[in-house]
């Protein structure tokens, strides 16, 4: 069974050492915190789109993986801007790529160049995709026949079926005992008929000697 148990050495002092990384002169994050003195912190980063190394010119392809430099670099507001610097795999030079927080996205600060995927609906044959920002102002007779229409159809439609649900309701709540009292009989009548169609499966499975549990 793997012990838990920690070994403080007889030199150990709590005061001094506050826990047995500071002891030994180490970083609680191990080797990933060999530059943390300089802000940087090695951590496993997986590019987010396809890019052309510029020191070897070769396609390398998103969600390869590095060990790279991460480190803060500025702030948009109050949102942190972080830069993660790779080594390439296959030719050993270096590129980087920061976040940018400000159109939520990735980009290419140095060493390598981003695949254009931009969607061009023109060039492919579709057609763009409405921006209400890039629309003119509204047409005021349009929209007052819009509002016209609007209230037509109330008037037309849907006050009519109001009127009838209304209609319907306080008919059926004019006289609460004669209404109760076609419910309570509906339901006797139906209880007996129940009833009556129970006694009848059980004398058919009396006579035939079938299982109770057979539904007729």
């Amino acid at each position: 069974m793997q012990g838990f148990n920690k070994y403080y050495p007889p030199d150990y002092d709590p005061e001094k050492h506050k826990n047995l990384n500071a002891y030994h002169g180490k970083h609680a994050l191990g080797d990933r915190a060999r530059k943390i003195d300089k802000g940087i912190l090695v951590t496993r980063f997986e590019l987010p789109f396809n890019i052309w190394c510029s020191t070897c010119n070769a396609h390398i392809g998103m969600g390869v993986r590095y060990n790279a430099e991460k480190r803060k670099v500025g702030n948009y507001y109050s949102t942190p801007i972080y830069a993660f610097r790779c080594k390439c795999h296959l030719c050993g030079g270096w590129f980087e790529i920061r976040t940018d927080p400000q159109h939520t996205r990735y980009v290419v600060e140095s060493g390598a160049r981003q695949k254009d995927e931009e969607w061009d609906p023109a060039a492919a044959g579709g057609y763009a995709v409405h921006d209400p920002e890039a629309a003119g102002e509204a047409d005021p007779l349009a929209a007052l026949e819009k509002t016209t229409s609007a209230l037509k159809r109330i008037d037309q439609v849907e006050r009519p079926r109001i009127d009838s649900l209304q209609e319907l309701s306080e008919r059926r709540t004019a006289d609460p005992y004669t209404v109760s009292s076609k419910l309570r009989k509906t339901f006797r009548e139906e209880k007996k008929l129940l009833e009556a169609q129970r006694l009848a499966d059980e004398g058919l499975k009396d006579k035939y000697g079938l299982n109770e549990e057979i539904k007729l």
